[in-house]
């Protein structure tokens, strides 16, 4: 007689946070249009051929050559010092003063929103965002057991006195908001929406993240200031910044400036997480800064990207169906647009992909109910040429 093994016990569930967090659509669609013949206008792909391969090449040359022994080792959580005083000069000639030491490196700005997350969002705790909003920012606060309020936004961004009105209601731990041509609808804050934002900040009390990963792409129109620029605002600001849309995104490579008390914490959030960011491609990245003329080609990305959107809205007109809309951003990667009433970009899609091109629908970008009849579309990844033609085979899927 042999005795039996008891049965195995159930393996224990994911954590409640991981399975209420939505899965990215927007990543599922790259993997439905990754075949080459499909022109996506979903992702918001920088155009690869315009990365500066050499210069870059030359960089990661030197620095290997040059520190081997550095480069190639552990490295301090703070991120490269080249690195951090080359962001705070370029900052500073931005009209925002900022030493080294203001400064955290990121593995990418999603990382500094992770860390943010982890430092000031207790689970329940009220987070306000522009509705729409950036979608991983929704996925990272949802992540982090936070109760995402949205905040009502009309073409010119978040409404000042919507938002007081929800502060005063929810007493949020912070407003997360994307100002300078925000994912998904490529709009900008003007600079007295952004000294309102930071007056509610500052009567309400409440943090602001200001994500700016896009405000270096302006092909058109003046500068608007930081809202981390603004007396009011400035020891409640973070402002996350990102070498993913200047330089590469395959070097993961971003920043947080933040007060001292929150960017110690997240310091220590950081080592937790990865010990530092990758220390040869910072150095690389310092070496581009310093070697390269980062200005001047960023000047030529602008200008292929002018020509890109250009491109775009001259075709919008017969590609979508009558009565549809949309709005012309001053630079970014985005432009929004709107079906008229009773479409669903969303269920219209599929058929879409089988004329080999596609976007994003908007639904998933709004934490409260969202508009079906709204699309992101990127501009960014394919030439004037293969836009018009993406755009021909919109407007045939479309039945226009």
């Amino acid at each position: 007689m042999t005795n039996a093994a008891p049965p195995a016990a159930a393996v224990p569930g994911l954590a409640a946070r991981a399975g209420a967090v939505r899965t990215s659509p927007v990543r599922e669609i790259l993997a439905l249009t990754a075949h080459p013949e499909v022109i996506s206008f979903a992702g918001g792909l920088p155009a690869p051929e315009l990365f500066d391969a050499d210069g870059i090449r030359r960089a990661y040359d030197r620095v290997l050559t040059e520190e081997p022994r550095r480069v190639l080792q552990y490295s301090a959580t703070e991120g490269d010092p080249d690195l951090r005083q080359t962001v705070a000069e370029r900052l500073a000639r931005r009209g925002l003063p900022t030493r080294a030491d203001d400064l955290l490196i990121t593995t990418g700005s999603q990382q500094a929103l992770t860390l943010l997350s982890a430092t000031l969002v207790e689970p329940g705790d009220a987070v306000l965002v522009e509705d729409p909003t950036y979608l991983a920012a929704l996925q990272c606060l949802g992540l982090a057991g936070a109760r995402v309020v949205p905040v009502p936004t009309d073409e010119h961004g978040i409404l000042p006195d919507r938002l007081a009105e929800t502060v005063a209601r929810e007493r949020p731990r912070l407003l997360y908001l994307v100002p300078t041509f925000q994912n998904p609808t490529g709009r900008t804050l003007s600079a007295a929406r952004r000294a309102a934002v930071a007056r509610v900040a500052a009567e309400q009390g409440l943090w602001i993240v200001e994500d700016d990963p896009y405000g270096e792409l302006r092909f058109q129109g003046t500068r608007e200031p930081w809202i981390a620029s603004f007396a009011d605002a400035a020891d409640r600001t973070v402002l996350l910044g990102s070498f993913s849309k200047i330089i590469a995104p395959g070097m993961r490579l971003g920043w947080l400036r933040a007060p001292a008390m929150l960017r110690r914490a997240c310091v220590i959030a950081k080592q937790a997480a990865d010990l530092h960011t990758s220390t040869v491609d910072q150095a690389a990245a310092a070496r581009y800064l310093a070697d390269a003329d980062p200005d001047l080609h960023i000047a030529r990305m602008c200008a292929a990207y002018r020509e890109r959107r250009d491109a775009l809205l001259d075709g919008l007109a017969w590609a979508l169906p009558p009565g549809s809309s949309w709005n012309r951003p001053e630079g970014g990667m985005f432009v929004w647009a709107r079906l008229p009433d009773g479409h669903d970009a969303t269920a219209l899609l599929p058929g879409v992909v089988e004329h080999d091109v596609a976007y994003v629908p908007g639904a998933p970008f709004f934490a409260g109910p969202p508009d079906p009849a709204t699309l992101r579309l990127s501009f960014t990844t394919h030439p004037p040429v293969e836009i018009t033609k993406g755009l021909t085979r919109l407007a045939r899927a479309f039945g226009v």
